[in-house]
């Protein structure tokens, strides 16, 4: 049998371990995940009013139930883990499925304010990602400043919209409901430095605004006039021209009156965040304008737009995993196809997918081709890695170690404990929010 390890049990993981066993009966595979929890973004990255994309959780769960695959939580490889060479040892191939870890940084002052935070702590925080920090975050704040127009930035600024009605169906941990039923945001501000055009959401995800119960959506429709393709949009594809007409139908709706207000806002660039007694207090933008080449140039016009919370969804950034080759300026692991370069050689038995590969780049599914050709190339490089002697069993070395992995019978026992937790408080299931509790059920229960 071929041994295989990957390292992350999110989608391109996921999806890399189906490829394999699917296409090689001689293949087995340990998906590792430094987190006790399988699913990646699909379990702390999707919004939890998001149902129908929550589910795929079940698609990927029948991968990680299979007789040939094996998910091993828990386990951090890299800095304070495993070595990927360790890693190496005990399999003929291994394949990192890491993500991008963190978010890309503006650059300016006051971004470290108390009250600026990335869309990704956010984010973290109310899908009870373990190692979320629980400021409360919407404590004491009437307005709120949102910067990037993709779909992370839509969903956030859903998010704090939202009602407890709304949200308490959903497997929100139960301290971020109860602080978001409490909030006292009235003014949400969701800012992009180009034009209505190039925004990165989808038309689903941006109707969704104008649907929210108590929100009026307020649209300066001379604001959206800046941008050359909204006064003629027949230029553009279907998806950015579905997009302008939502906005333009916006800008022509009256006002309902509503108790929350939310305002898309174009043609913006963050230069500062100005401090009030210690926090953040407002964002100073730069108004901006097309420089006729697909970007922006700075008009020297400035706004400052009160904000006691700044939530920075400016895109993801892949980190250095200790004992890999990094390319700083893409974020990413250099790679043939998918097959790791050192010093651009190709590195045998060691491989990426998903955006360590790629970048953070693409919707979930994306990562399906993503997937295919990493395993394409390793099952090509099968007959080479296979003469390479490896033990039948690499968890028994792992255990005599030390490590103790949180196997498939502790995460659903983790499952458990969430319904349990859920009925206790009359909601359906509700997330664990810590390493503490996660830990305890996966340890407690093993039926």
């Amino acid at each position: 049998m071929l041994q295989v390890a990957v390292v992350g049990s999110g989608p391109s993981g996921v999806y890399t371990a189906q490829g394999l066993v699917q296409q090689d009966p001689a293949v087995r595979v340990d998906v590792f995940d430094r987190l006790p929890c399988p699913y990646g973004l699909v379990r702390y990255g999707v919004a939890p009013d998001h149902e129908k994309i929550k589910s795929l959780q079940n698609n990927l769960r029948t991968v990680l139930e299979h007789e040939r695959v094996r998910f091993l939580g828990g386990v951090a490889v890299g800095a304070g883990g495993l070595a990927p060479d360790r890693l190496l040892e005990l399999y003929h191939a291994v394949v990192y499925c890491v993500g991008a870890a963190t978010d890309r940084r503006l650059g300016i002052p006051g971004e470290d304010l108390p009250g600026s935070w990335s869309a990704t702590e956010f984010v973290s925080w109310y899908s009870a990602h373990p190692d979320n920090v629980a400021d409360g975050f919407v404590r004491d704040v009437r307005a709120a400043v949102v910067i990037g127009v993709g779909n992370v930035a839509v969903d956030v600024t859903r998010m704090l919209a939202r009602g407890a009605a709304e949200l308490s169906p959903t497997d929100m941990p139960q301290e971020a409901l109860s602080a978001l039923a409490d909030s006292r945001v009235t003014e949400i501000h969701m800012v992009g430095r180009r034009g209505p055009s190039q925004a990165r959401f989808t038309t689903k995800e941006l109707r969704e605004l104008g649907a929210l119960p108590g929100t009026d959506v307020f649209v300066d429709e001379r604001e959206l006039a800046l941008d050359p393709a909204y006064l003629d949009p027949s230029g553009l594809p279907a998806a950015q021209r579905r997009n302008v007409d939502v906005l333009r139908d916006w800008a022509a709706r009256p006002p309902q009156g509503a108790s929350r207000r939310i305002r898309p806002r174009f043609f913006l660039r963050p230069v500062e965040f100005l401090a009030h007694e210690g926090r953040v207090g407002a964002v100073r933008f730069e108004r901006t304008a097309p420089d006729g080449h697909g970007g922006v140039t700075g008009t020297g016009q400035y706004e400052d737009v009160e904000a006691q919370l700044v939530l920075r969804s400016v895109g993801y950034r892949g980190v250095p995993l200790e004992g890999l080759p990094f390319d700083e300026d893409s974020g990413t692991v250099p790679h043939l196809a998918g097959r790791v370069l050192r010093s651009g050689a190709v590195a045998p038995g060691e491989y990426v997918a998903g955006w360590i590969k790629r970048g953070p780049t693409g919707v979930i599914g994306t990562n399906r081709p993503c997937a295919k050709e990493t395993v394409t190339s390793l099952l090509e490089d099968a007959p080479v890695l296979a003469h390479r002697a490896v033990p039948d069993d690499p968890l028994a070395l792992l255990r005599a170690a030390g490590l103790r992995p949180v196997e498939w019978t502790g995460w659903r026992a983790i499952e458990r404990a969430e319904a349990e937790l859920g009925a206790s408080v009359g909601r359906g299931v509700v997330k664990l929010p810590d390493w503490d509790s996660l830990l305890k059920a996966a340890r407690t229960t093993t039926s």
